[in-house]
């Protein structure tokens, strides 16, 4: 065999070699995961029980959970304070069947979403983190901007409850377009005096950010880009091409209200 020849097979065998390791390494991870939120839980479902049979409730009273978080730390260790035994006893309070997440998302996102005292809302976050793949920081922003909330208030009773067990489904066009964005990433004070120029250029430098703010499906492609309509030009401030619809969505941006001649309809 020549040595271009066996080159290719060493190649080859290390590639192979290098991927089981990468997906052992990510079974792994999702393994020491779902272990560890599984053994929460049942952390938390004996705590409630002990609780609901009343007399180590009665001994220890409000202090319970600090009685029990100094003896733990001290035999088992740091992970145990008394606010992470809490979101334990939560976790277990609001998830009766802790495999709904524990596969899914890590115990970071399970204490973000146990926040939430409305099921249908916590569910619709859980499908979205989950369909999305949601850092918790991503998470956060989005319970904070109450993208929820934004999305409901559209919808009758029987999309609502669509949109907790399903998270967000695109059947129409108006199903990714938002009534309002949140854009408060972009720390431009409310009184501050700013062109049009610097929005765009405030929404180009957290580029990420913003379309994950617009929805899915979105991709960008220019900023300023020309547009000639019957020999016309135009540049429109950002341009994005949605892969579910298959069109392009123009954002033309004004800081102040819109005027009847900033609005084009020939393009």
């Amino acid at each position: 065999m020549d040595e271009i020849r066996l080159n290719t097979l060493l190649e080859d065998l290390i590639l192979n070699i290098e991927e089981t390791v990468k997906r052992s390494k990510e079974n792994l991870a999702g393994v020491v995961n779902s272990t560890m939120t599984e053994t929460y839980w049942l952390i938390g479902k004996y705590i409630v029980e002990s609780e609901q049979n009343g007399n180590i409730k009665a001994a220890y009273g409000s202090k319970l959970l600090t009685t029990l978080s100094k003896e733990l730390t001290l035999r088992l260790g740091k992970g145990y304070s008394r606010p992470n035994l809490n979101n334990m006893r939560k976790f277990y309070l609001k998830y009766p069947d802790y495999h709904l997440v524990s596969d899914k998302l890590s115990w970071s996102h399970i204490c973000e979403l146990i926040k939430i005292d409305d099921d249908l809302e916590r569910s619709f976050y859980e499908k979205e983190a989950v369909s999305e793949k949601w850092g918790v920081r991503e998470l956060q922003r989005q319970m904070d901007s109450a993208l929820f909330l934004r999305l409901a208030v559209s919808r009758d009773k029987e999309g609502i409850l669509s949109l907790a067990q399903e998270g967000i489904e695109i059947q129409t066009p108006e199903d990714v377009i938002k009534n309002t964005y949140t854009l408060e990433f972009l720390n431009i004070p409310e009184l501050k005096q700013y062109s049009e120029g610097d929005l765009e250029q405030r929404i180009i430098d957290n580029l990420q950010i913003f379309l994950l703010e617009l929805g899915k499906g979105f991709t960008f492609v220019g900023r300023q880009y020309k547009i000639i309509v019957n020999n016309i030009h135009y540049y429109v401030d950002l341009v994005f091409y949605h892969r579910i619809l298959k069109c392009f969505v123009l954002i033309d941006l004004k800081k102040n209200s819109v005027r009847h001649e900033d609005l084009h309809d020939d393009i």
